[in-house]
């Protein structure tokens, strides 16, 4: 039997992450404080790079605080040099409170919800819930800050029906009516609930008519126990953006605990990964002969199509390589075509989505020469139906990648022909920016459930590929023709 222990230090320290990201703006929240430990500061992107990028230095910034730009110049960078890019998402499926939360029924106190993206949402049933997410507080002097909010306790629960009151055909079909059947339950409606919404409502004469009117449609019970879990008083909360989320901790398993069980592997695990090579990378010796941009890309609302302000449909990946080009160029400051469009022949993307493992209760779902397995090393997806980016030559770089480093383990994925193919960040990117891409995955179970499992393996074998990517491409890359 297989011995795990040597990967035992990095999936542990994926759970601790896990378990604080249950939302995108926990998620680049914590990957922020793990660059900051490293060296990489703050841009605001509202302001001009010029002037601040130098070869050697290390960057970060966000978008809506949910999109996260991370990375370093090259020490022997030149203007005209590629960018080494791994990009990934860092939203997953989930339930979000709507703008108008307040929701009751049968004597029970809910929250109203929307779904976020293709959950398989049986699997909601039945799991004690948490919140968190982002409030916007307004002060005293009429500034309003951004605030994280994560209640990290049973707090909402979306409850099952009895088998007694389900028809035979109800039980074999288990069919979730989503505005139905998942409204999660927050408590019972008692004479304490009535006091507190009549003291907001006598509250409301302080504020303006819109705040007044927006409070009147929240849960009170849902604003006080924000309030009191944020310190602040309720009359200060103008806005927020919340999200459900299961409260049971990542965790090892397995019978020689091989595996991590977990929610959100799909695709934090690519988020904790890349932010973890990115880190030792750009600390190591290697980094101080590298003459590319080494950058980390991690977008919002892939679960969506993309196609928001700061998804990858958005102009944030492109606008990141023109900033950054613009400001290192050799008159600081000014934009020079030619050598934007020899940066972006040079360039290349990882594009960086966890993939789908054989499952063994449904192994004929897989093409039988391409079943990938969990440990058993990083997944190159391709699809010459473009679903996924790669093509011959960005395959072949990416093994080649492998090879190079001589420890990495690749393995291949393609749908079968009479299945539906899923989709990622990779041909949006490479269509919108002209960027070679190749699709690749950490394999996992589950996708999409509230809870899944990958091999903790994977997490290594990702971070190997990941670093030997940063160090490797460019010398790689030289040597092919064309």
């Amino acid at each position: 039997m297989a011995d795990y222990s040597s990967h035992f230090p990095l999936a542990e320290k994926a759970c601790k992450f896990l378990t604080s990201s249950p939302d995108p703006y926990h998620a680049v929240q914590n990957m922020i404080t793990r660059l900051e430990g490293v060296g990489y500061a703050r841009l605001s992107k509202r302001d001009p790079f010029a002037g601040k990028l130098e070869p050697g230095g290390k960057y970060y910034y966000t978008v809506n605080t949910t999109t996260l730009i991370a990375f370093a110049v090259g020490p022997k960078y030149k203007p005209g040099n590629g960018f080494k890019i791994i990009g990934g998402h860092t939203d997953s499926p989930n339930l979000k409170v709507r703008p108008r939360s307040q929701r009751s029924a049968a004597g029970c106190i809910q929250l109203g919800v929307d779904c976020y993206g293709g959950g398989l949402w049986h699997t909601w049933f039945d799991r004690d819930l948490g919140l968190s997410g982002r409030v916007l507080v307004r002060e005293k002097d009429g500034k309003v800050v951004q605030k994280l909010v994560l209640i990290n306790r049973p707090i909402a629960r979306v409850s099952t029906l009895c088998i007694h009151l389900q028809t035979a055909e109800e039980r074999r079909q288990f069919t979730v009516k989503k505005e139905d059947h998942l409204m999660p339950i927050l408590g019972t409606q008692t004479l304490l609930e009535n006091a507190v919404r009549n003291q907001l409502n006598t509250g409301s004469s302080q504020l303006d008519a819109a705040d007044s009117a927006w409070r009147k449609e929240q849960e009170p019970l849902l604003l006080k126990m924000i309030a009191s879990e944020l310190g602040i008083d309720v009359m200060d909360i103008a806005d927020f953006e919340l999200n459900l989320f299961d409260t049971q901790p990542a965790t090892l398993g397995g019978i020689t605990s091989e595996f991590l069980y977990a929610a959100r592997l799909d695709n934090l695990a690519t988020c904790f990964v890349s932010c973890e090579a990115l880190s030792d990378y750009t600390e190591s010796e290697s980094f101080q002969d590298d003459g590319d941009i080494t950058l980390v890309a991690l977008f919002d609302h892939e679960e969506v199509g993309s196609d928001s302000a700061h998804g990858a449909g958005s102009p944030v990946m492109a606008d990141a390589v023109k900033r950054i080009s613009t400001a290192l160029s050799p008159v600081e400051g000014s934009f020079n075509p030619d050598l934007y469009g020899a940066a972006l022949r040079k360039s290349f993307l990882l594009s960086v989505d966890m993939a789908h493992a054989v499952h063994p209760n449904f192994a004929s779902k897989h093409e039988k020469g391409h079943g990938p397995k969990m440990n058993a090393g990083v997944v190159v997806k391709t699809n010459q139906n473009q679903r996924y980016a790669t093509n011959g030559i960005t395959g072949f770089l990416t093994r080649e990648i492998t090879r190079k480093a001589g420890t990495v383990p690749l393995q291949e994925f393609v749908v079968r022909n009479d299945c539906p193919c899923g989709t990622t960040i990779g041909p949006i990117i490479a269509s919108n920016t002209g960027i070679r891409t190749a699709d690749v995955g950490m394999p996992q179970l589950s996708m999409h459930s509230c809870r899944e499992v990958m091999g903790i393996a994977d997490l290594t074998n990702g971070l190997e590929l990941f670093k030997a990517f940063f160090q490797h491409f460019r010398e790689i890359d030289d040597n092919l023709e064309g």
